[in-house]
């Protein structure tokens, strides 16, 4: 999937260890827009906390447990997609994303989100792709209802961020219902 066009001179192509410097650069120029849903973004700092969160998305796709792809507009990183989590055996996975804030609007997130939906059930058999968000995040859930994801329900209360207990939407397609790019 490297190199994947999205269109507009956008591609979709690796975000790994060696490019902590880009990553720690774009976490900072987003933070504000973006630590309200992404928590995590918290603990980027500097090049080295950027590269070893993601030296852990390398470890995981060393062990086909996760795995992250930037969203690239030549050198610079406009968000990325990733699999938070990649269970072959069970065949199940959930995809989640960001995008910088002069990124949006553009159609980007759907159209790298349905990439890796295409992927993880055409390539991988996948029978089931989860997206989580907190219930809060309606740009988010309207990417995952764009990718025909359906709604099963809510976690209420169960992650703690700030001091606050958040709710997570939990939306979801099956392979029987996808419908791949073509």
């Amino acid at each position: 999937m490297l190199g994947f066009p999205l269109g507009d001179g956008v591609r979709l192509g690796g975000l790994e260890p060696w490019q902590a410097e880009v990553f720690a650069e774009h976490v900072e120029r987003n933070r504000a827009h973006l630590t309200p849903w992404l928590p995590w973004f918290d603990a980027i700092t500097d090049t080295g906390s950027a590269a070893a969160w993601l030296q852990g998305y390398a470890d995981k796709q060393a062990v086909d447990g996760g795995r992250i792809f930037g969203i690239w507009a030549a050198e610079e990183l406009l968000g990325a997609v990733l699999f938070r989590l990649f269970d072959s055996a069970q065949r199940t996975c959930e995809i989640g994303c960001w995008l910088g804030a002069d990124a949006q609007g553009r159609g980007l997130m759907t159209t790298a989100g349905r990439v890796l939906v295409d992927w993880a059930f055409g390539v991988r058999g996948m029978t089931r792709v989860e997206w989580r968000t907190w219930t809060e995040n309606t740009r988010s859930i309207a990417v995952a209802e764009r990718l025909g994801m359906r709604r099963e329900g809510v976690l209420r209360k169960s992650y703690r961020y700030r001091g606050i207990d958040y709710d997570i939407a939990v939306l979801s397609v099956l392979a029987e219902q996808w419908r791949p790019a073509s």
